[in-house]
């Protein structure tokens, strides 16, 4: 062993990619410097070191620099930009609205088991799809919640966050970390996983972990006001014009409040040029309009369930309907954002978005402008903009990756080609499921068929793709490459056997799980499990041992985002809706880091015989 560990050790190119390796984890922690400048300098360092200094294999040929550029065409880097592009679909079609319904219904009918179901349905649902999504359909949902019964939202926002991070673990593509570690493990001889080989430990994981989020950690937070408390209380005044032949078509006014669990006040009903008091025997007639004051959320939300559209009347409703008309929304500014480190006054929100900023809500620690004045203050990632603007301007946010509407004045649209953009989701996964086709190419055919079929434009496929995703991949991957071509990984392996020698196989798969999730937790998790698995492969062989639990400690290590709001960029989305601190991350989240690793440890060990 020793002597490996010196030859290793004495071969510079190794040497120089350990070293490069650490500086790139290093670059990744700093939230200052972009993902993107990281992971260009990673391939760049790269390409400089091995062209001005070739590299020769042992058995005598040279390395190839163009090596590094093959993670653009890797199978997994494919299939998570096409798995992008059909969440995409997705929201924008609003195929995942109708659950956003019912679980609000819900909440109104069973708050005490509400919360459970809420976090089923969001670790499910992340099994799937990208968490993103699901994290911003739930946000309002819980957010009306709060400002239907009184009660703070920060009992729910955090549990359903971390719920939905829990979900991504269960398939090959919960999340592109998952991905990642297939494919890097499939280069290197291991046979590929299927979508669900792993996905039994994580169900039983995630009984015991849901449970904790659901009865422990809501009571492990002291009550946070969110940055904006009196935004989500806003009350519209609106017209709702009932649709022939639809829902509320000859019903009674009693009868269409009983289908909004009585919760729709109606203040009178216009029918014509006359104003009948809102009485409950009264017969609703097709094209009469019911007076509503309401958050927007629940004036969609009756929208949708009593087949009524949104629309002014009279003059006097005309000049209502053009206040309601001017939302005020709370956006906040997301990770790699071309507005993040502008000032304020350059941002441009009135000229590029038809906003109006009202206020600004600086996210971490408070930062001053260069003058007295707020236009002069810089932006940056998670800061929270109080703007005003026209629903035509707010629902222009929804395809912009800059801005993200987080309290939920408007609802994710809803299309007649939602059911379609589900449908094909739902072959996209199935397909893949049962080993028809890989997922690479069930996501590419999925992506197209979203395009003919109208679900998708191409502009919401340019606005799905994040070159922050892909430039992370492609340089975790040429790090990858070149640990592997070098020996680095094969000498990395060699001194976590030496400095864990003596123990059992379960500790030693423990101890890799536990370093990957406290990589994951400070810099980006592909990087952590694209690095580690090659490392995990040869530490399996070193020690005589299968190679799938191994594999599996850097996948679950990697994916376990739990602990600070830096991890996952759906932890900031959260703590910026919720009004959270760093340490309440820490204080729900370190627990449950150590309970899951620990079962999964246990869990894996038992199953491939290392106990």
């Amino acid at each position: 062993m020793n002597d490996t560990l010196l030859t290793v050790s004495a071969q510079p190119h190794a040497i120089a990619v350990m070293i490069l390796t650490g500086v790139a984890l290093v670059m990744f922690a700093i939230e200052k410097i972009p993902l993107q400048t990281s992971s260009l300098f990673v391939i760049v360092a790269l390409l400089a070191i091995f062209h001005l200094f070739p590299y020769t294999h042992p058995d005598g040929h040279v390395f190839e620099v163009k090596q590094f550029f093959s993670g653009f065409s890797n199978e997994a880097l494919i299939a998570v930009c096409a798995l992008m592009v059909a969440g995409q679909g997705m929201v924008r079609t609003g195929a995942m609205e109708p659950i956003g319904r019912i679980l609000a219904r819900t909440w109104k009918v069973y708050p005490a088991l509400s919360l459970l179901l809420t976090l089923v349905v969001g670790a499910f649902l992340s099994a799937f799809v990208n968490n993103t999504p699901i994290v911003v359909l739930l946000l309002p949902v819980l957010i009306n919640v709060s400002v239907r019964t009184g009660q703070s939202t920060t009992g729910t926002l955090l549990p359903m966050g971390l719920a939905t991070l829990l979900g991504g673990m269960a398939t090959t593509i919960g999340t592109s970390t998952n991905l990642l570690v297939i494919n890097v493990a499939e280069e290197m001889g291991v046979a590929a996983f299927g979508m669900f080989d792993f996905a039994l430990p994580v169900v039983m994981v995630s009984v015991v972990a849901i449970l904790y989020l659901w009865l422990l950690a809501p009571r492990m937070i002291p009550d946070r006001q969110p940055p904006i408390n009196n935004v989500s209380t806003r009350q519209f005044t609106a017209e709702l014009r009932v649709l022939e032949n639809g829902f509320s078509d000859g019903k009674t006014l009693a009868e269409l409040r009983h289908k909004t669990q009585d919760q729709m006040p109606v203040e009178r009903i216009i029918r014509g040029k006359n104003t009948i008091n809102a009485l409950p025997d009264v017969n609703i007639q097709a094209g009469d309009k019911l007076l509503v004051t309401d958050t927007s959320f629940a004036l969609r939300e009756y929208e949708a369930e009593l087949d009524v559209v949104l629309e002014a009347g009279s003059e006097e409703q005309d000049e209502i309907a053009r206040d309601a008309s001017e939302l005020l929304v709370e956006l906040v500014i997301t990770p790699g954002s071309a507005l993040e480190r502008v000032r304020l006054n350059d941002a441009r929100l009135q000229s590029k978005y038809h906003l109006n900023m009202l206020a600004l809500f600086p996210h971490g620690q408070k930062r001053k402008a260069t003058t007295k004045q707020l236009q002069d203050m810089v932006l940056a990632s998670g800061d929270v903009l109080l703007v005003k603007g026209s629903v035509e301007a707010i629902n222009k946010i929804k395809t912009s990756r800059d801005l993200l509407i987080l309290d939920g004045r408007e609802e994710l649209p809803y299309t007649k080609k939602a059911p379609l953009a589900l449908l094909i989701m739902v072959a996209i996964v199935v397909v893949a499921a049962l080993d028809w086709i890989p997922i690479y190419l069930s996501s590419v055919m999925g992506c197209f068929l979203l395009l003919i079929t109208g679900c998708l434009h191409w502009k919401d496929v340019t606005q799905a793709l994040s070159t922050q995703v892909v430039f992370i991949i492609v340089a975790s991957l040429a790090l990858g490459t070149a640990l592997m071509a070098t020996g680095a990984a094969d000498f990395m392996a060699d001194g976590f056997v030496v400095l864990t020698h003596g123990m059992s196989p379960a500790i030693i798969l423990g101890g890799l799980l536990f370093s990957m999730a406290i990589f994951t937790n400070i810099i980006s998790n592909n990087a952590a499990a694209v690095i580690g698995t090659p490392i995990a492969i040869s530490i399996a062989q070193r020690l005589g041992m299968p190679v799938e639990p191994f594999i599996l400690a850097v996948l679950f290590g990697a994916n376990l985002s739990f602990a600070t709001p830096i991890a996952y960029k759906t932890n900031l989305l959260v703590m910026t809706a919720g009004g959270y601190q760093f340490k309440d991350f820490l204080k729900v989240g370190i627990p449950l880091v150590l309970m899951i690793g620990l079962l999964l440890t246990l869990i894996l060990s038992w199953f491939y015989g290392l106990m």
